[in-house]
């Protein structure tokens, strides 16, 4: 947190050092999977070395989600190819308005913008071999999605889950999702909201993200019940089908 001096930002611990909330997919059959476009993408993409990605996918056009989408540039010259972008028509227009110098139509292309092609979805569809199903939850007042991809599910910025969600998360095994803090926010799930909400979803093991300076992860990690843990920035986890 800019400007504090907490115990958690003054952290030895490198758990407790997070960027922002983004994941990244290794399909079996080779392609890779952005979800969102974070303000850190640049910094995190050089820790983690990532030299392809095929597809982006969008939660929402919040800012701590696309404002790192400039950066697909250079993606779009390592593959050579433009950048395929999903998410509901809403998301994907508030795109285009925050990042208007990219589409208009003299925009120059080979390095000067990122060169995109925005697919809205209505619904679960294929990459490759890998079915995506979009989940619809509610942030505050937003609905944003969430993403199901075979036994995984990943729902950051989430506040509530709509029953009709629900079953498009029946079996997920591993279940990634907000826990904001422990004190209530009117857009995020509190660490025992988020709790409650992966039971309610049947998940085997839990992981915590989008995590306020107000929880340590040493601390936080120890109170949790079984199951769960906060997420981390570089972990890498292996999911079954």
């Amino acid at each position: 947190m800019i400007g504090c001096d907490c115990r958690v930002c003054r952290s030895t611990d490198p758990r407790d050092s997070r960027t922002r909330s983004s994941i990244y997919l290794e399909c079996d059959d080779g392609l890779r999977v952005l979800v969102d476009t974070t303000t850190d993408l640049r910094a995190q993409a050089l820790r983690e070395r990532l030299r392809q990605v095929d597809a982006v996918l969008f939660t929402h056009a919040h800012a701590d989600h696309i404002m790192g989408l400039d950066e697909i540039r250079r993606f779009n010259m390592l593959s050579g190819q433009p950048m395929p972008i999903f998410g509901t028509a809403a998301t994907l227009e508030d795109v285009k308005r925050t990042f208007s110098y990219v589409f208009t139509s003299d925009a120059p292309r080979g390095g000067g913008v990122p060169d995109l092609r925005l697919w809205p979805l209505g619904g679960a569809f294929c990459l490759g071999r890998t079915q995506i199903v979009p989940v619809p939850v509610q942030h505050g007042p937003w609905q944003v999605l969430g993403f199901r991809v075979g036994s995984f599910a990943y729902l950051t910025d989430c506040s509530g889950i709509p029953d009709s969600s629900m079953a498009a998360l029946d079996g997920t095994a591993t279940l990634v999702i907000d826990a904001l803090r422990h004190k209530p926010h009117p857009t995020h799930f509190t660490v025992d909201q988020a709790i409650a909400a992966a039971r309610r979803i049947g998940a085997q093991t839990t992981y915590f993200t989008h995590i306020a300076h107000d929880l340590g992860h040493a601390d936080t990690c120890a109170a949790l019940p079984a199951g769960f843990t906060l997420a981390y920035d570089g972990l890498a986890l292996e999911i079954g089908p």
